[in-house]
């Protein structure tokens, strides 16, 4: 299992030999440091726990100072369910991906505050004619004899509220391209969140 962390950074293209053009997004991943084992015989599952980004002293708690013995402190912490064997406090950079993996991408979608029903679930609206004046992007109907028990509106009724800023993960992603000397990777089709959003990246 392959995984490491990084910030999404922009959008782009890339041109094969045939001169065909592939979307990508450039995602500035790692390196990261390992900073803690987990073991069945002591915490009773097997993970890799990894560090990624520089964070000031000031901002992380003196127990997590002391988790860190000296390697951090960083902005992100994340675990990783594996059995593979990791050293503790080794490094982790693009490298351990290769051109053409399949990987998976999550982070935090882009958040986009109160939105109404023809944005937020695709509602077509009221009619734009036949003496209509003020319904146009309206839901209509909400209750009435449609629930359950009439009177009331039933549950999960699709309505008007936050959208956005929900944790997404797109899966079959392929590494098009890894630059080490700068520590990107170029990954085909479009990532979740915006610029600077944390991403998880894994290969199974």
């Amino acid at each position: 299992m392959k995984f490491l962390l990084g910030t999404k950074q922009y959008m782009t293209q890339v041109f094969d030999e045939k001169g065909i053009s592939t979307p990508v997004t450039v995602i500035s991943a790692g390196p990261a440091t390992v900073t803690a084992l987990k073991t069945v015989a002591k915490d009773g599952y097997e993970s890799v726990q990894i560090g990624f980004g520089v964070a000031k002293e000031k901002h992380v708690s003196k127990p997590v100072l002391g988790q860190l013995k000296g390697m951090g402190p960083f902005k992100k912490m994340k675990e990783f369910r594996t059995s593979d064997s990791f050293e503790l406090g080794s490094s982790i950079d693009v490298t351990t991906f290769a051109e053409g993996d399949v990987i998976e991408v999550t982070g935090i979608s882009k958040g986009k505050g109160f939105q109404g029903v023809v944005k937020r679930h695709g509602f077509h609206g009221g009619p734009r004619t036949h003496g209509q004046k003020h319904s146009e992007r309206e839901p209509g109907s909400i209750g009435g004899s449609g629930g359950r028990a009439g009177g009331r509106v039933a549950k999960g009724m699709r309505m008007a509220g936050r959208m956005g800023s929900d944790r997404v993960t797109v899966k079959n992603l392929k590494v098009v391209k890894v630059l080490p000397e700068t520590n990107e990777l170029l990954v085909s089709g479009a990532v979740p969140g915006r610029r600077g959003t944390l991403l998880e990246i894994v290969s199974k």
